[in-house]
C-alpha cells in the first residue's frame, strides 16, 4: 500500500522545491534578478521563487540556485514598471531597501512588489500587511544609518593635496546617501567618502557630480594611509573636542549610546 502512494509523495516533494535566484549586491543586478525571477514565477508560481543576495553562505541541498548577471535593459524595465504602476515613492522605498545589509532584503522587495503591482499606489498605506511593513522597516533602518554617518564622517587631507578623504564602515551601503549631504555643503571641494567594508568610494570632483567608484586593492590600501596623516586642522579639532568637555558631566554610557564604538573607529577625536 505504501508503494502505491510513493509516486504521489515524490511529485509532492518535487513541487515543494524552490528556485532561488541570486545576484550581486548592486542596484542593477538586483533589478535584473527581480525581472528574471518574476518571469519564471509566471510559469511556476511566485511561491516557488526565492531571491537572495550573494554571497549565499548556506545552500540547501535540493533547491535550484540560479545566478543572475546584470542586464541594464531588464533593470530599467523593472524600475520603470515600479514608478509607473505603483508610484515614485514606492520606488524610493525599494531603492533604500536595496542598500540594506539585512539578509532578507531582496526577498522582502520581491514580496512587496507582489502586493504593490496588485494594489497600486495605495500599497504604502497598507500598514496591516507585513510585506509592506517590512519594506518600511528596511527604509527606516537605512535612512537612520545614513543620518548617523552624516554626523560621524570626519575628513582628512590626502598628503599635501587639496583632496579630502573620509573613511566609514557602515553596515548598510549608505555612502552615496551620505555623499549627497556633503555635496550640498562642500560643492567646491574635492573629496571622497570611502566604505572600508565594501571597498567603494563616493567621489566628488570640484563643482561636479558625485559618482561611485569600485576601488582596486592597491587603490584601497593607498587611501587607507590617509588616516596616518595629521595636519593643523586635525590637531585643532582634537583640542576643541577635549576643551569643551566638562569632566564632572562625562557620561560614557550615554556617549556610547549616541556614538557607538563601532561607528567611532575613524573619528579623529578618539584617536590617541
Amino acid at each position: 500500500m505504501r508503494m502505491n502512494h510513493l509516486p504521489d509523495d515524490i511529485d509532492r516533494f518535487w513541487s515543494m522545491l524552490m528556485k532561488i535566484f541570486t545576484c550581486k549586491d548592486r542596484l542593477e543586478d538586483i533589478m535584473t534578478c527581480i525581472y528574471d525571477a518574476w518571469s519564471e514565477a509566471l510559469l511556476i508560481g511566485h511561491d516557488q521563487i526565492q531571491l537572495k543576495k550573494e554571497p549565499v553562505f548556506q545552500q540547501t541541498i535540493f533547491d535550484e540556485y540560479i545566478h543572475v548577471d546584470q542586464d541594464l535593459s531588464k533593470a530599467e524595465k523593472v524600475i520603470r514598471s515600479i514608478r509607473r504602476d505603483i508610484s515614485d515613492e514606492a520606488y524610493l522605498n525599494i531603492y533604500l531597501a536595496t542598500l540594506s545589509v539585512e539578509e532578507d532584503a531582496l526577498q522582502a522587495i520581491y514580496n512587496f512588489l507582489r502586493v504593490g503591482f496588485k494594489i497600486g499606489e495605495s500599497v504604502l498605506q497598507q500598514y496591516a500587511n507585513p510585506r509592506v511593513m517590512r519594506i518600511l522597516e528596511l527604509r527606516r533602518k537605512v535612512s537612520n544609518e545614513s543620518h548617523h554617518f552624516r554626523e560621524f564622517a570626519r575628513f582628512e587631507r590626502l598628503n599635501s593635496s587639496n583632496v579630502y578623504v573620509s573613511h566609514l564602515e557602515p553596515k548598510s551601503d549608505v555612502i552615496m546617501l551620505v555623499g549627497r549631504h556633503f555635496a550640498d555643503r562642500m560643492p567646491s571641494e574635492q573629496w571622497m567618502i570611502i566604505d572600508d567594508n565594501r571597498k567603494t568610494a563616493c567621489v566628488h570632483p570640484k563643482d561636479g557630480e558625485n559618482y561611485l567608484r569600485y576601488l582596486t586593492d592597491e587603490e584601497f590600501q593607498t587611501l587607507r594611509k590617509t588616516e596616518e596623516y595629521e595636519d593643523e586642522y586635525t590637531d585643532l579639532w582634537k583640542t576643541f573636542f577635549h576643551a569643551i568637555a566638562i569632566d564632572e558631566r562625562k557620561n560614557y554610557v550615554c556617549q556610547r549610546n549616541l556614538f557607538p564604538l563601532w561607528k567611532r573607529k575613524h573619528a579623529v577625536e578618539f584617536k590617541k
